[in-house]
Formats: structure tokens, C-alpha cells, sequence
């Protein structure tokens, strides 16, 4: 079969190589996948980098995401089991992780339906338990992440800001569903929220970037406020002031979604149940910007690297070789 490999960490461009080597064999409680659909999140960048908290022994098979299919046809969403990832033909899961694909996506719709998701929704509800008629302020709301909290976000009867770098980004935030779209490359940010809510802040930030926007956040959290931390696009991990959180009187939530697959994983069941009944009813859609073929997945991965794409790029590879 075909698959990328990383033989040495670096620019993804650069250290990915396609390449024809064997089927991955499952180990005990793990199934082979074909793999339908490969979706491309910021981890993967990282891994190749050697920047991420998992580093998987070289040379390893990008790709945490995927839409699969099993030996009896099923239609599934799994995370890969790496150092077999997604950006190949065949791809190897932990069967007991296995969550059934929603009839109301097609396969490139399904791979982006899980991390991103599931992130949002706990983020969103569980850790910052958002309620409808609040304000809600989503960072790099064009992207992958950023698009499935907007659309999450007006799920649950928010209004949305939504924060982007550019115009092609801010008309996509738009079409999301974003109530307010703010573009931080032509915009003050801080100045155009407190416009936005009439000075009272956002209730609930949703933070994939760090940086810069993290510190923007502290500015424009409301009283009561919440900022969930889920990642650092910038590359800068802000420290934050706790005696400016007690001032202020907000929250600071860290979310490691990963974690609760070991820690409850009942609880990514019972939000797999959720999204699927938002996707059958149209409220959520994974905004699937490109679908590629597996020939061209590395320079996808390095778009994504490079923050210009926007939504989710997609790797559809055409059929699985013996």
C-alpha cells in the first residue's frame, strides 16, 4: 500500500515522503481500516516538526483523524494508532474506540467531525457551560477548530464573534454563521468587542491560538467570564496573570480533550450521540475546504502548518492498493 512517512523531524514539505510499504498489522483489540478519508488537524504538523506532546518513533505515518472502514463494510471514525496513521491506504485503530460515521456527512465530512468537534463541544459545554443568549468569542474562527466552535456556538443560542486574519477569512467566519466578524489584521480587536458587546466583554472565549489573542481575551472577557485554552497555533504560550483573573473575576479552563479517553471515555460516546443529532438536523457541518488525493497530502499538511487554508483540508485517497 502507499503511505507517508517521516523519516526526520522538520517542515512537513520537507521530512514527508510517499512510499509503498506493507499493510500495518493490528495488535490485540485493534482492527485494519481502509481509509475513506483523512482529515488534517495541527497536530500533525507538529508531529513532524517533533514540536508535539506525542512523538511517535520514526518513521511514523501522519494523520489522528480519520473516516474508515472496516472489513464488513462499516463506515467508522477513528484515531489512528500511530506510528500507522491516517495518510496512507490502510490505517490501524483500537476497535473499542471506534464511533459509527453519521449518515448525514459523506466521508470527508465525517474524518473532520471528531477532534475539532468534540473539542468544541466540551470546551464549550462542559468545561465553560455556555448558555444560550450569551456572547461567545472564537479566535481563528475561519479555521478547522474555529469554524466547528461557531457552528457549536449557534447550536446552543450564542451569539458568535468571531476573530479572523484576512477578508477571504472573515467572509467564511460569515458564512459560518458568525454574528460579528472582527478582522485582527485590519481591526483592534479589543476595540471592535467592547463595540460589539456595548463595553461588557465576551462570557466565553474560545482560544486555539495563544499569543497575541490570548492576551486580547484577558481585555475582553466579561464579569464571570470564561477563556478555554485549547491550543497555540501561534507558537507563543502565553503566562498568564492570575492577579488580572482575580481582578477581573474569570475563569482560565485549560481542555486536554485527549484525557478523556482514558479518564471517562463514556462522556466522548455521549458527545458522538450529540453531534450526530446537530448533523442529522443540519445545525453542524464541517466546513471541508479541500479534498486532496494522498499524492499531494504532504504539501496540504504544510498549508495547514502555514495557517493559510481554511476550514479543514482532506485527504480522499482514490482506492487501496494490495
Amino acid at each position: 500500500m502507499q503511505a507517508w512517512q517521516v523519516h526526520e523531524n522538520g517542515e512537513p514539505s520537507e521530512v514527508m515522503r510517499l512510499q509503498d510499504v506493507e499493510r500495518p498489522t493490528p495488535g490485540d483489540g485493534q482492527v485494519l481500516l481502509k481509509v475513506r478519508a483523512a482529515n488534517i488537524n495541527f497536530p500533525d504538523v507538529l508531529m513532524c516538526r517533533g514540536h508535539y506532546q506525542v512523538r511517535p518513533p520514526l518513521p511514523f505515518t501522519p494523520g489522528v483523524e480519520i473516516c474508515g472502514e472496516t472489513e464488513d463494510g462499516r463506515r467508522v471514525i477513528a484515531n489512528p494508532v500511530l506510528p500507522h496513521g491516517g495518510l496512507a491506504e490502510y490505517a490501524v485503530a483500537d476497535a473499542a474506540a471506534l464511533l459509527p460515521a453519521p449518515d448525514a456527512l459523506d466521508d470527508a465530512e465525517t474524518a473532520a467531525l471528531h477532534i475539532g468537534y468534540q473539542t468544541g463541544w466540551f470546551g464549550l459545554h462542559r468545561r465553560a457551560a455556555l448558555q444560550a443568549g450569551e456572547t461567545l468569542l472564537v479566535h481563528a474562527a475561519a479555521g478547522g477548530v474555529g469554524s466547528a466552535a461557531v457552528q457549536l456556538g449557534k447550536a446552543a443560542g450564542a451569539t458568535v464573534i468571531g476573530v479572523v486574519g484576512g477578508a477571504d477569512k472573515a467572509a467564511v467566519a460569515r458564512e459560518q454563521g458568525c454574528d460579528v466578524v472582527i478582522d485582527r489584521r485590519t481591526e483592534d480587536v479589543v476595540a471592535a468587542v467592547k463595540e460589539a458587546t456595548g463595553g461588557r466583554g465576551a462570557d466565553v472565549i474560545y482560544d486555539p491560538v495563544g499569543g497575541e489573542a490570548y492576551t486580547q481575551s484577558t481585555k475582553v472577557v466579561a464579569f464571570e467570564g470564561r477563556i478555554v485554552v485549547v491550543g497555540f497555533a501561534s507558537g507563543t504560550i502565553p503566562s498568564p496573570a492570575l492577579n488580572h483573573a482575580l481582578v477581573k473575576n474569570y475563569s482560565i479552563l485549560g481542555l486536554h480533550w485527549g484525557l478523556y479517553a482514558t479518564k471517562n471515555p463514556k462522556l466522548i460516546l455521549d458527545c458522538h450521540q450529540q453531534l450526530t443529532e446537530l448533523a442529522a438536523k443540519g445545525a453542524i457541518k464541517p466546513l471541508v475546504s479541500e479534498r486532496v488525493p494522498l499524492s499531494e497530502a504532504a504539501a496540504a499538511v504544510q498549508r495547514v502548518g502555514d495557517g493559510v487554508t481554511t476550514g479543514r483540508v482532506t485527504v480522499v485517497p482514490t482506492g487501496a492498493a494490495a
